[in-house]
């Protein structure tokens, strides 16, 4: 390699890693909790072990959800509902699972995990800050008990995983993935201040401005923090290895879903990273849209590079500091080139009223109202920008 571009090389990799450990301590990433809380391993290893009616039953890592839906098709619904008691954390994160099964499984495994970090919450045996972390999850699990949530998927190991349905994805027509970036666990899931920057609360919005455009139109949204987002201290948010491991878990999703469904991505921050990894994998015509805001890259060069049949759109907030990332792709590090930028070949749209980072699902902005339009497939409605970077 001629001196020069050595040089560059080397200097491109020091400003990338430069700029990932300022974003790593500057609020980009956050110190995740950590505990003791792998019951769903548990779970799973007896699941394993367990038989119905002398055959083992499907594998919760490996078994395709058509798999999955044949084997509780067999049963009968007293004898599916015991399985979802006795393997709350097992049913309640089957892809292929009836979803109403999944949705109790999952209240079964929020009722236990609730009781036993209010018991630790008061435990001599703990740190304060070990009790008061316990008080939060606590809380947590009781407000997803809440009001008759529809909780797709929960498991409480590490810093926690969740997915939430806003609608009746058994009936619906069109169905809406939010997936959300860094940052992203149990606690973080919903917040109290700034809600719509939480899955929760972009959920909750998409949907409920979905259903003021078309009241009559049959439509779910799925908050979908079901994956290990980036969220240590370290540079786990400057390459792609965690959406390496996040896309298997979001097409397993995706493959649950009948064949038929309009289906849009809506892929915020790191979650964008994610969706360009899991892109090339989709089945044609399973996804028909995917929108991605606030995002550092897909980890592609173009939109042409994610090899699917969906619409790409972007949004981008001029005052996110997204902007402001190497949006380039060396040696590990960065994901390739800006979605906003007009070389990428992604349509962009306008954003009016989002602020910074965590805006674009706040009611009133234009960036909420077009990725509801995109969600109902009235493309011809969207408003687009009227300018973007070069790339």
């Amino acid at each position: 390699m001629p001196g020069g571009e050595g040089l560059g090389s080397v200097r491109v990799l020091v400003a990338l890693a430069v700029a990932f450990v300022l974003l790593a301590t500057t609020g980009w990433t956050a110190v995740r909790p950590h505990g003791p809380r792998d019951a769903r391993t548990a779970a799973v290893d007896a699941w394993r072990r367990a038989t119905f009616a002398g055959h083992r039953m499907p594998d919760p890592d490996s078994a395709p959800p058509g798999v999955v839906a044949r084997f509780f098709a067999t049963l009968t619904r007293p004898q599916a509902l015991g399985l979802a008691r006795r393997y709350a954390l097992v049913v309640g994160n089957l892809d292929g699972a009836p979803v109403a099964l999944r949705y109790q499984a999952n209240r079964y495994a929020l009722s236990t995990a609730r009781d036993r970090e209010r018991a630790r919450s008061s435990s001599s045996v703990l740190s304060p800050a070990g009790r008061e972390e316990a008080g939060r999850l606590a809380n947590r699990y009781a407000s997803l008990l809440r009001g008759g949530r529809q909780i797709l998927a929960f498991d409480p190991a590490g810093g926690g995983r969740a997915a939430e349905v806003l609608g009746d994805l058994a009936t619906a027509s069109r169905v809406a993935v939010v997936v959300p970036g860094v940052g992203t666990d149990i606690l973080t899931f919903e917040r109290t201040y700034g809600r719509y920057s939480a899955p929760a609360g972009m959920a909750r919005a998409l949907y409920r401005r979905e259903r003021a455009l078309a009241p009559a139109a049959r439509v779910a949204v799925i908050a979908w923090a079901d994956w290990t987002a980036p969220g240590g201290i370290g540079l786990d948010a400057s390459n792609a290895e965690l959406a390496e491991r996040g896309a298997p878990r979001l097409l397993r999703l995706l493959a649950a879903l009948p064949r038929g469904l309009h289906v849009a991505l809506f892929c915020h921050s790191y979650g964008s990273v994610l969706c360009g990894v899991a892109a090339p994998r989709l089945r044609p015509g399973q996804v028909t849209d995917i929108a991605v805001s606030g995002s550092p890259g897909m980890h592609v060069g173009r939109a042409s590079d994610l090899h699917t049949s969906a619409r790409v759109w972007a949004a981008r907030d001029d005052g996110d500091w997204i902007a402001d990332v190497p949006h380039i792709e060396f040696a590990g590090l960065g994901h390739g080139t800006d979605p906003v930028a007009e070389g990428f070949g992604a349509t962009v749209v306008r954003t009016g009223r989002a602020e910074g980072h965590a805006g674009y699902f706040v009611p009133g902005t234009a960036s909420l109202a077009n990725f509801a339009r995109i969600a109902l497939a009235r493309y011809s409605s969207v408003t687009l920008a009227d300018e973007r970077p070069s790339a």
